[in-house]
């Protein structure tokens, strides 16, 4: 693959917007759900009191994996605005420097990684 045309990079910088969009908007939401479980039972209702703390770490680690995936929303984005002036220019791995493939920022735009090494950094 060879450098992302300019209007393929305009796409990506929409989707990335929209994407930081979204996870803001996310964070929002499950801010409350991941406050800290009160003896309350009126406010727990049904749900036992280990019902509601193992809801309360289901939503702090899905927190923590939209406040990880917005750092890389805006490394992304900060990539593309800079261009070439960055260390790590968008659509390059960061890693071994080729180029990652289209379908892959296609469909996670914040990609820093190619396929192959995504795949050695998670074994």
């Amino acid at each position: 693959m060879d450098d992302l045309t300019e209007k393929q990079l305009k796409s990506f910088e929409q989707s990335l917007k929209a994407l930081f969009d979204e996870l803001h908007m996310l964070l929002d939401i499950s801010s409350e759900s991941s406050d800290t479980v009160e003896l309350d039972q009126t406010k727990v209702g049904r749900l036992s009191r280990m019902d509601a703390m193992q809801q309360q770490e289901m939503s702090q680690a899905c927190r923590a994996g939209y406040q990880k995936r917005l750092k890389d929303v805006q490394r992304a984005l900060l990539n593309i605005e800079q261009g070439g002036s960055s260390l790590c220019e968008y659509g390059w791995c960061e890693h071994c420097g080729d180029n990652i493939d289209i379908r892959r920022l296609e469909v996670k735009p914040e990609s820093r990684f190619c396929v192959k090494c995504q795949e050695s950094q998670e074994h």
